[in-house]
């Protein structure tokens, strides 16, 4: 336990700050695997619309330092790939 005041509130950030990254990299996974999904049942219309979707996913979780800017870079260039081929 911590024995500082100063302690207890960075505990107390720290665990909501894991609370939002967790929930942030649960979301990043679950739109990689619809995205995933939607190229093997080859629906190029919604794995388009997926794709903007984890796009968006990917940029807000590299703003709020989450993920690493060029990570969200590239796993964003590594799904526009997929989709061309």
């Amino acid at each position: 336990m911590p024995q500082r005041k100063a302690a207890e509130k960075a505990l107390r950030q720290n665990e909501r700050k894991q609370k939002r990254n967790r929930k942030i990299k649960r979301e990043i996974k679950s739109v990689l695997k619809e995205f995933r999904k939607s190229l093997e049942e080859k629906d190029s219309a919604s794995s388009k619309q997926i794709l903007e979707k984890a796009y968006k996913v990917l940029d807000r979780a590299a703003s709020k330092k989450v993920i690493h800017p060029n990570k969200a870079a590239q796993k964003k260039s590594k799904l526009a790939h997929s989709l061309s081929k």
